[in-house]
């Protein structure tokens, strides 16, 4: 059986030949946010197909494909695709893609997801900064095996979204005049939407929004040191009083129409940080 360091190094490898100068910044892109890699310049474009031990998106939205390019003046690599748990890959096949970025040299990572709003201030189309998360997918990909050069054993997580990329991020919001929040994502398994009762819940537990992924990638990337700053679009009202019917063709739609301010908000950070 192949290790995952000698998986990470072999799919490193292969982009490296494709991609030969330094990256800057990982960005991890979720539903409906891929139009974000069109203001890449010079993008190199890399199918997942054809790096060695990377899966395959099954999703509507997730094109699946590495995007490397130029923008806001940093070297940036983009999954434009994403891999869930619930798809039926194991933890540590979602998180590959980060141990990917961190082998590639990246200085910090990017992830942005849709989700529902549970926090009655937040409205479809609302984005928001992650302060921090709530593990509930009842799974982790660092179970098993600890491999010392890839990470602690038992990784520190108090502060697993870096305060200064969230206050720099609400400066460029200001900045660029687009209104952001902050808040606390839930990390649900899925792939069905939670019910009401699941929704009281986890508002309880003090979460202001709920997706289905995000939560295992920052794990793997605080565990690979990591600076992390996180981005959700709202796509949804996950409101137990008042929840309707919602289906993934409303959940692109949204994020979709949220695109442009979510382009502008993201160009702005990568021009501003200071790596």
């Amino acid at each position: 059986m192949i290790n995952m360091k000698s998986k990470i190094q072999d799919a490193s490898a292969y982009i490296e030949e494709k991609f030969q100068e330094n990256i800057d910044i990982g960005l991890i892109l979720g539903s409906g946010l891929g139009e974000l890699t069109k203001e890449f310049e010079d993008p190199v474009i890399i199918s997942y197909a054809d790096i060695p031990y990377l899966p395959r998106t099954t999703v509507e939205g997730h094109p699946g494909e590495l995007v490397i390019g130029k923008l806001g003046g940093k070297v940036v690599a983009a999954t434009n695709g994403r891999l869930h748990y619930y798809e039926g890959f194991s933890m540590k096949e979602v998180t590959f893609p980060v141990r990917i970025l961190k082998a590639l040299g990246i200085k910090m990572l990017i992830v942005t997801n849709a989700c529902g709003g549970m926090d009655p201030k937040l409205y479809p189309g609302a984005l928001m900064f992650i302060e921090d998360h709530i593990n509930w997918t009842h799974n982790n990909p660092l179970i098993g095996p600890n491999d010392e050069e890839l990470g602690d054993r038992f990784p520190d997580m108090s502060s697993a979204y870096d305060k200064d990329l969230i206050i720099l991020g609400q400066k460029v919001g200001e900045k660029v005049g687009i209104k952001t929040e902050k808040g606390v994502y839930v990390g649900i398994s899925g792939p069905n939407y939670v019910t009401k009762a699941e929704l009281r819940m986890l508002r309880l537990l003090g979460g202001d929004a709920v997706g289905m992924s995000t939560v295992p990638e920052v794990i793997v990337a605080r565990h690979s040191n990591l600076p992390v700053l996180g981005i959700s679009c709202v796509t949804d009202m996950a409101i137990a009083d008042d929840l309707i019917s919602i289906d993934h063709d409303e959940v692109l739609k949204v994020a979709e129409e949220t695109s442009p301010k979510f382009i502008k908000l993201v160009k702005g950070i990568i021009d501003e940080v200071e790596l």
